[in-house]
């Protein structure tokens, strides 16, 4: 392989996934907006696996193309790309101003776009890649109604990535994470990790485009 890109990489789900990818002799580009992305980076590394730590906000679209950049720089054109940064706060309608909304949806779906439109174009001259989106809240919750939103646009972001990539050889699919994550439990961030090595793994003609983890940990 020559490599995964992770984008939200933290200590929860993405350090799994990047931990599942790395294990495979993958070397893993780790992306997050704050300084704990190279404890991660290290933490991988005393356990013998390749890690490579940038820094970017995914709402920050030049940073984000520069950390992409720095990642194909290093370890060539990703195999797989998986976007995985969130904003996840409890909502009710009418409880957030509009520029608290437009924070969210740059963080949930936006992002993932940026970076998709970023890399798949060179995926997609190589004619093999995938493109994996975590998603969640398959039913709206007004508990949480920016991320319903925002998981909403990621569900349908997939779709149309798909559209638009998947006849040049690109799996687009999302990990749909209904359960709020513990570990030790069904609802392991390593359990759900492997949601992501499945989907790449799966041959062409058996893709899919969504595989949802359903834990006994509800949200």
């Amino acid at each position: 392989m020559t490599g995964a890109v992770i984008i939200g990489a933290g200590p929860g789900l993405g350090i799994a996934v990047a931990r599942r990818f790395a294990r495979e002799d993958a070397p893993v580009a780790l992306i997050a907006r704050g300084p704990r992305v190279l404890d991660l980076a290290d933490s991988m590394e005393r356990e013998g696996l390749k890690a490579l730590p940038l820094q970017a906000d995914s709402t920050d679209a030049p940073a984000l193309r520069a950390a992409l950049d720095a990642a194909v720089a290093a370890h060539g054109v990703p195999e797989v790309l998986v976007y995985n940064a969130a904003i996840i706060q409890q909502d009710r309608p009418g409880e957030l101003d509009p520029e608290r909304h437009q924070q969210a949806w740059s963080v949930n779906v936006l992002g993932a776009l940026q970076s998709a439109a970023h890399i798949a174009p060179a995926m997609a001259q190589q004619g093999h890649g995938t493109i994996l989106l975590t998603g969640g809240m398959p039913r709206p919750d007004a508990r949480y109604t920016s991320l319903s939103l925002g998981k909403a646009g990621i569900r349908a972001l997939t779709d149309l990535l798909d559209e638009e990539y998947g006849p040049a050889g690109i799996h687009v699919a999302t990990v749909t994470v209904d359960c709020h994550m513990v570990p030790g439990t069904d609802s392991d961030p390593d359990l759900v990790a492997e949601h992501y090595w499945t989907l790449h793994r799966q041959p062409r003609g058996a893709w899919r485009r969504e595989i949802v983890h359903v834990g006994s940990t509800p949200v």
